[in-house]
This record gives C-alpha cells, structure tokens and sequence, in this order.
C-alpha cells in the first residue's frame, strides 16, 4: 500500500489547509452537505455546456472549481456529524455523474468539429473513467480496499483540467483512456490476487 501514501499526503493537505476551513465556514451558514454534492453535480453540467460550445478554458476552470467543491460535501458531513452511509452513496453516484457529463461534452464538441478521433478519446476516457471507479466500488464490496492504482478521480481530474487550460484537451483524454486502462487491469489484478484461495 505504499503507492497511496503519496496521494493520502495529497488529500490530508487538501482537506486540512482548504476544505475543513471551508466547511466549517458552510456549516456557520448552515449548508447541508447534499445541496453541496448537488451544487457540485450542477457545476460539472456547466462546465459540460460550456465544453460542448467550444469554450475549454472557461470549461476547463468551471471543471476545476466543481471538483473543489467535491471535496466539501464530505468535510461538511464529518465536521458537522451528518456523515451517513446514504449520503456517501449519493457523493459518489452524482460523482460518477458530473464526470460522465464533462466527458460527454467533450465529446459533443469533438462531433461538432468532426473531429473523429476526438469522438473516440473522449468515449474511452470516460469508459476507462467509469471502469477504474467500477473496480473500487466492487472491490470493496468484497471487503477488498480498492483504491490503488495509477489514476484514481483525482489524478484524472488534475489531467484532464491542465489540458483544458493549456488547451490540449485529446491529449489530456488520450491520458485518461491509456492510463486509465491500465489501471483498470492494476486493480483487477489486485483483487484477483487479494481473493486468491
């Protein structure tokens, strides 16, 4: 399990130096951590429009401050005691959402400038993107911990934000299809190697 301890660091940083200060500021104003999740779900669709208009910078930050806001809802629920198990299914659903919707928008924008390759890209990012969030779902409803790998949501998230904002965005989805498959087949291993015997 070494290979998370630099995305754990990551993520403890994150959540203790930006989403505990903002929550606890949420929770003052009495902000339930569903409306967050729903806000979020309703900023990866903005940012999806915006991407199938062409508008990848602008899609591209919109993206990026949706996924900001992703790491709010949950820091809500613990710090303020509404953390349930029904409301970590529903972050996680709506999660798998907004990231299908951005993909879908790139994909829109790739068919509008007939632009085939784009169109393939973005259909296996977002299948490889739903696969690697399958296995670790599936893993650990075997009791098998899930979350290894090259390319979890994160990672994917900051891959496919940077080629938004320097404008390469097949680039960033041709990333997420090719690494996104292998990890795919990582965690397939690993399970099949945590359930041996």
């Amino acid at each position: 399990m070494k290979s998370l301890a630099p995305r754990l660091r990551a993520k403890d940083m994150a959540e203790r130096y930006f989403a505990h200060p903002v929550a606890r500021a949420l929770i003052v104003l009495k902000v339930s951590p569903d409306l967050l999740t729903l806000a979020g779900f309703g900023v990866a669709v903005v940012a999806a429009w915006l991407l199938a208009e062409g508008e990848l910078l602008i899609g591209g930050i919109v993206m990026l401050a949706g996924a900001a806001m992703d790491m709010l809802d949950g820091s809500v629920a613990r710090l303020s005691g509404k953390a349930s198990t029904f409301g970590a299914f529903f972050d996680s659903v709506m999660d798998r959402l907004g990231e299908a919707a951005v993909l879908f928008g790139l994909a829109v924008y790739y068919m509008r400038d007939t632009d085939a390759l784009g169109v393939y890209l973005a259909f296996g990012a977002l299948t490889a993107s739903l696969m690697v969030s399958y296995l670790r779902a599936r893993a650990e409803g075997l009791n098998v911990p899930g979350d290894v790998g090259f390319l979890g949501r994160p990672e994917r998230v900051v891959v496919l934000g940077v080629a938004l904002l320097v404008g390469y965005p097949a680039y960033g989805l041709g990333i997420i299809a090719v690494v996104g498959a292998l990890t795919v087949l990582q965690r397939a291993w690993h399970v099949r190697r945590a359930t041996r015997g």
